[in-house]
C-alpha cells in the first residue's frame, strides 16, 4: 500500500518507547541551553545518535551561529539519511534553545504522574522546546536501533529560535537534502496543525534630545523622556498600540523596551526603544510600521527647548519573519493530518499569533507544518509538560518519519 505522498506503508506503524522518551526529555530539559549556548544539549543529541548507530558523516552542523546577531557556540545540528524505500524526503524539525529563565531547571515528574515541572521554583521547565528536540530524537533512535524502513529522511535542531528565529534565517535547503514534505515541533497541542502564523517587523528607535540640569535650567533641554512619552501616548489613543484592528484589517503592535537616563536632575538626552508590528496582511504590517514612525517623528519634533530648538530620531525597521498560510491539501498538512487520525485523534487547524521555525522553512521553499508536544504556560516559572501529549507527539513523530501515517 503507498501513502498519499508516495512512500510504502509498513505492515504496522512503529510505536516507540514511550517511557524511554520521557527519560530521554527529563535529562534534556536539566541541560543548561538558553539561546546561543546550545552547544552542550547538541552534544547530548550527537552522542545519543552515535550510539544508536548513526554515522558520523550523517551528522553535521552549520555555521549558523557566527551569522546572528549574538554570535553563538553552537550551529544548527543536522541529520540527512538516505531512503531505505522511495518518496519524497522528509525533515522533522524543532529548535534546541531555551530562554534564559529555564537555566537550572530540574525536571520533575509530578505526584499525579501526568505533569512535569521544574523543582526549582525561580525557574521554567524548558519543555520549550526540549520536548520537540526530544520527540525527533526519540524517532530517529527507534529508526537506527530496529532498522525501520523510511523515506529518505533528515532530522534538525535549530538553534537561536527564541530570539527571533535566528538558527532557521541562515540554514541552507541544500544541506538539509531539500527536502519536500516538512514537519516541526514546538507548542502545546500534539493534535494542532499550525496552518498559519503571523508576521514581524522589528523596529528600533533612538530619540536624541538636549541634557540640561533638570533643576536650574530645564528649560534650555530638550527631554527625549517627553517625546517617547507623547508618542506612545498617541499611538494608543489612536488604537496603534496593542491590538491593532482598521477598516478590516487586523494586528498586533508593542513598544516591549524603554530605556535613558540616568539622573533625575538632568533632563535626558537619550532614549532607546524596541518594537514590533504583527500581522498575518504583510502591507497591514507595514502600514502600522508607519504609523508607529510617523507618531514618533511627531513626538520629536513638538517637543522643543526655550530656543524652540528640537530633538533628533533614528528610525529602523527590518524584516524579522514573514507569514505564512498552507493549504490543507499540501502533502504535508495533508500528512500530518492523517498521521493524527491513525492514532485515533481528530487533527484541529490552529492559526497562530506567533511565529514558528517553519515561517522560515516556508520561505526557503520548504512547506512546513506546526505540530504541538504538551507546552503549557511557557516562559514562565510555571510552565509544565503534559506526559500524554509529549508520548503523543513522539508517536506522531515516528510515523511522519517512517511515512506510515496511513497506518498498515
Amino acid at each position: 500500500m503507498a501513502t498519499a505522498s508516495g512512500t510504502a506503508a509498513l505492515s504496522a506503524p512503529p510505536e516507540p518507547n514511550l517511557q524511554r522518551a520521557l527519560r530521554i526529555v527529563t535529562r534534556m530539559m536539566a541541560i543548561p541551553g538558553r539561546s546561543g549556548e546550545e552547544k552542550q544539549v547538541a552534544a547530548f543529541i550527537r552522542e545519543q545518535l552515535r550510539a544508536a548507530g548513526i554515522p558520523a558523516k550523517a551528522i553535521s552542523a552549520d555555521d549558523a551561529h557566527r551569522k546572528t546577531p549574538e554570535p553563538g557556540n553552537q550551529g544548527n545540528l543536522m541529520v540527512v539519511l538516505p531512503g531505505t524505500q522511495p518518496g519524497p524526503r522528509r525533515l522533522l524539525s524543532a529548535h534546541l534553545d531555551t530562554v534564559p529563565l529555564c537555566v537550572g531547571c530540574k525536571p520533575q515528574l509530578q505526584p499525579d504522574g501526568r505533569t512535569m515541572r521544574s523543582a526549582v521554583p525561580t525557574t521554567g521547565l524548558g519543555a520549550d522546546n526540549r520536548a520537540g528536540s526530544a520527540a525527533i530524537l526519540c524517532a530517529a533512535l527507534e529508526i537506527a536501533e530496529r532498522k525501520l524502513p523510511h523515506p529518505p529522511l533528515s532530522l534538525c535542531w535549530f538553534v537561536q529560535e527564541e530570539p527571533g528565529l535566528q538558527g532557521v534565517r541562515h540554514v541552507r535547503a541544500a544541506h538539509l537534502g531539500n527536502p519536500r514534505l516538512a514537519f516541526n515541533w514546538d507548542g502545546s497541542n500534539p493534535v494542532g496543525l499550525a496552518i498559519a502564523a503571523t508576521g514581524s517587523q522589528r523596529i528600533r528607535i533612538s530619540v536624541r534630545g538636549l541634557a540640561t540640569h533638570a533643576g536650574s535650567a530645564p528649560q534650555k533641554g530638550i527631554s527625549a523622556v517627553a517625546a517617547v512619552a507623547r508618542a506612545i501616548a498617541d499611538l494608543d489613543r489612536r488604537g496603534w498600540h496593542g491590538k491593532v484592528t482598521k477598516s478590516g484589517k487586523s494586528g498586533t503592535s508593542n513598544v516591549g523596551f524603554v530605556h535613558g537616563g540616568g539622573a533625575t536632575n538632568v533632563v535626558t538626552d537619550l532614549v532607546e526603544v524596541h518594537a514590533e508590528a504583527r500581522s498575518h496582511d504583510r502591507e497591514f504590517r507595514l502600514r502600522i510600521v508607519e504609523e508607529i514612525e510617523q507618531a514618533f517623528r511627531k513626538a520629536v519634533d513638538e517637543v522643543t527647548n526655550d530656543a524652540g530648538r528640537a530633538g533628533r530620531i533614528t528610525f529602523k525597521a527590518s524584516h524579522d519573519y514573514e507569514s505564512y498560510r498552507l493549504a490543507r491539501d499540501e502533502p504535508s498538512v495533508a500528512a500530518a493530518a492523517a498521521a493524527i487520525r491513525s492514532i485515533g485523534r481528530k487533527p484541529v487547524e490552529e492559526i497562530a499569533q506567533g511565529a514558528f521555525d517553519a515561517n522560515w522553512l516556508i520561505s526557503k521553499g520548504i512547506p512546513s507544518i506546526t505540530l504541538g508536544t504538551g507546552q503549557r504556560n511557557v516562559h514562565t516559572v510555571k510552565e509544565s509538560l503534559v506526559v500524554r501529549d509529549f508520548q503523543t507527539a513522539c508517536r506522531l513523530a515516528l510515523r511522519l518519519a517512517t511515512g506510515t501515517e496511513n497506518g498498515g
